[in-house]
């Protein structure tokens, strides 16, 4: 996407997603997310969803295959 000449919005890691946000070369917003294993998801003591808007690492996952 990038090399096409789309644009990087921003990303974010939201506990239980992982996204990043794009511009399209014709100004389009484009959201790409995988979500994580359900058991991976973070939960409150009281095992309620708990999510969060954090920065997401974008080296670590430029670098996982």
């Amino acid at each position: 996407m990038l090399a096409a000449g789309g644009e990087l919005d921003g990303a974010a890691d939201h506990g239980m997603s992982e996204a990043i946000y794009l511009r399209d070369p014709d100004g389009n917003g484009v959201e790409l997310y995988l979500d994580r294993p359900k058991e991976k998801w973070p939960r409150t003591p009281a095992g309620e969803l708990a999510m969060f808007t954090h920065a997401l690492d974008l080296d670590g996952l430029l670098k996982e295959k």
